[in-house]
Formats: C-alpha cells, sequence, structure tokens
C-alpha cells in the first residue's frame, strides 16, 4: 500500500489521542473574523459548521479540533497540524494539504473533489463514507474495503462508486468486479450484475483461484434464474444464496 489510509482491522473507527491543552481564544476569533490564522495554535478548537472557506490555515495547529460539517473549500491547511481532528462531513473541495498532518483524523463523509492531498500525512486516516478521495492517496485494496463496508451498511450507490476507483486502478481485481456485481444485484440492476459476474468468473479462472470461480458461477447461476421464480422485486436473495455479504466478499480481499 502506497499508505496506511484505512487499516482493515479498523476502518470503521477512527482513534482520537486526547489532550487537555486548549485553543488559544484570540486566535479562534482572529480566524472566524479574518479567515487568516497562519501558525495559529488551535488546538481542540470547537468549529463545528463553521464558514472557513479559502482560509489560510498554513501550517497551523488544529490537533484534535472538532471541524465537523464545516466548510474549508479551497482553504489553505499546507503544513497544518491535524491529528486526530474531526473532520466529518466537511466540504474540503480544493483545499490544499500539502506537508499537512491528517494522522488519525476523522475524515468520514467528507467532500473530497480536487483536494490536493499530494505529501500529506494519512496515517490511520478514516475516509470512511468520503465522496471523490484521489486515486493516488489509496489503494484499490482500501477503496476495496471502503466499498465492502458501505455494502453492508445498505449504501450501494456509494458502494459502486468505490468499486468503480478500485477497478480503475487494478482493472485484473477481480473481487472488485465481483463486489460491484453484488451492490448492483441489490439495486435490481441484473444486467449490469450479470456482467460483472461474466468478468469475475473469467478473471478468477485466469487467476487459479477457484473459490472465486465457484462462487462467480454460483452467481451467474442465480441471474440466470428467472425473476418470478427465486427473487421477489422488493428482496433479491443473493445474499441469503452465499450467506454474509461480508464473508463472501472479504473472503476475496487480497490481504
Amino acid at each position: 500500500m502506497k499508505k496506511q489510509v484505512l487499516p482493515i482491522a479498523a476502518f470503521l473507527t477512527t482513534i482520537m489521542a486526547t489532550t487537555v491543552q486548549a485553543a488559544n481564544s484570540e486566535h479562534v476569533k482572529q480566524l472566524l473574523a479574518t479567515k487568516q490564522c497562519q501558525n495559529c495554535d488551535l488546538t481542540n478548537a470547537g468549529l463545528v459548521m463553521a464558514d472557513l472557506s479559502g482560509a489560510n490555515l498554513s501550517g497551523a495547529n488544529l490537533t484534535g479540533a472538532n471541524l465537523s460539517r464545516a466548510n474549508l473549500s479551497a482553504a489553505d491547511l499546507r503544513g497544518a497540524n491535524l491529528s486526530g481532528a474531526s473532520l466529518f462531513g466537511v466540504n474540503l473541495s480544493e483545499a490544499k494539504f500539502s506537508g499537512a498532518n491528517l494522522a488519525g483524523a476523522d475524515l468520514r463523509n467528507t467532500y473530497l473533489a480536487n483536494a490536493q492531498l499530494t505529501g500529506a500525512n494519512l496515517n490511520g486516516a478514516n475516509f470512511q463514507g468520503a465522496v471523490g478521495i484521489p486515486s493516488q492517496i489509496a489503494s484499490p485494496e482500501e477503496f476495496y474495503a471502503l466499498g465492502v463496508a458501505e455494502g453492508q451498511k445498505g449504501n450501494q450507490q456509494q458502494a459502486i462508486s468505490y468499486f468503480n476507483q478500485a477497478i480503475a486502478i487494478k482493472p485484473e481485481f477481480a473481487g472488485a468486479y465481483l463486489a460491484r456485481g453484488i451492490a448492483r444485484y441489490q439495486i435490481l440492476d441484473r444486467q449490469g450484475a450479470f456482467q460483472d459476474a461474466q468478468v469475475a468468473e473469467k478473471l478468477f479462472t485466469s487467476q487459479s483461484n477457484t473459490p472465486g470461480t465457484q462462487t462467480a458461477q454460483a452467481f451467474i447461476k442465480e441471474l440466470q434464474t428467472p425473476v418470478n421464480e427465486k427473487v421477489s422485486a422488493g428482496s433479491p436473495s443473493f445474499v441469503d444464496f452465499l450467506g454474509s455479504l461480508g464473508s463472501v466478499l472479504l473472503q476475496f480481499f487480497p490481504f
């Protein structure tokens, strides 16, 4: 992996370090009034839902800060320390993070379109549910894990988006095709599911992955069964057919 963006054993939670240090209140006021706060001490600052679009926070210390649902679009966070910070649901589109420390940060459900994360420390950062994750900061396996997690929560469209990214980076990723096929099946896209199942079968076979080939073949057989015989419009039966969705997909994760 290029970076440990999402450790598999803990990709649904973020462990945040605690500290008794408080933010400099004058720096907080300065930031909110002017959006200019280079090298400020904002440790553990409460900035929930703050409008910080275009703010200059380069070099600032935001360790443990709570920025949940804030607007940081186009903000300059180069060299900032955001370790353990809560960025849940934050708009980070076009934000600059070069050289920033985001270790252990909570980036769930963030919007990252065109965010510049090159050179940032992303160890242990939680990107679950994030939209627009740059392909260069995550491996295909990490995108796959994100997709599996979203699929298990019933967020099939988001799961498909992650599987798409995994496949774009690694076109021979058989498990990602199978997973995307299952997600498509669950939103009643049988044609798309069938196409993915066929690709998965061919790839698993070429890779001498017998369990994968057999699973893909079982999926294809299920998809070839007339809808009115085994599948109701409201509740596709493939999860019951193969058992737990999570166990089916995780067995094809290339640890």
